[in-house]
């Protein structure tokens, strides 16, 4: 069972940053992709970005593209969410996610390891 915790959540203002960690227990076949999802309250779960495990494949949603910037640090087995220009509509509990397959699918039920969330609140 891999093991994925978020850090890094918190409040700002609009235009600001933040950047968000996610540390998984282990890197193996099963932490081939990891990925971003955000939810905020009435919504559904909804992708952010993800990333292979070379870092040579990246996919965004187009509403963070130019803004966020996803990256992975396999000696530390931790990936990152470089989140900047933010605004309102980013509120959200931002949650890590890992999968072994490959592929780059922006749909929350390829993946099957999910961190606990954390946290975004940007004010206006």
């Amino acid at each position: 069972q891999v093991q994925l915790a978020e850090s890094g959540g918190g409040l700002v203002q609009a235009g600001g940053s933040l950047r968000l960690s996610c540390a998984a227990s282990e890197r193996t076949l099963r932490t081939t992709v990891l990925g971003w999802f955000r939810q905020a309250p009435g919504n559904e779960r909804e992708f952010v970005a993800a990333i292979n495990w070379r870092g040579g494949n990246i996919n965004y949603v187009d509403s963070v593209k130019g803004r966020f910037t996803i990256s992975r640090d396999n000696a530390k087995n931790t990936v990152y969410l470089q989140m900047n220009s933010l605004k309102p509509e980013d509120t959200a509990v931002y949650y890590c996610a890992a999968k072994s397959d490959p592929r780059l699918l922006p749909t929350a039920r390829s993946y099957n390891y999910w961190g606990q969330g954390t946290q975004v609140t940007v004010s206006s």
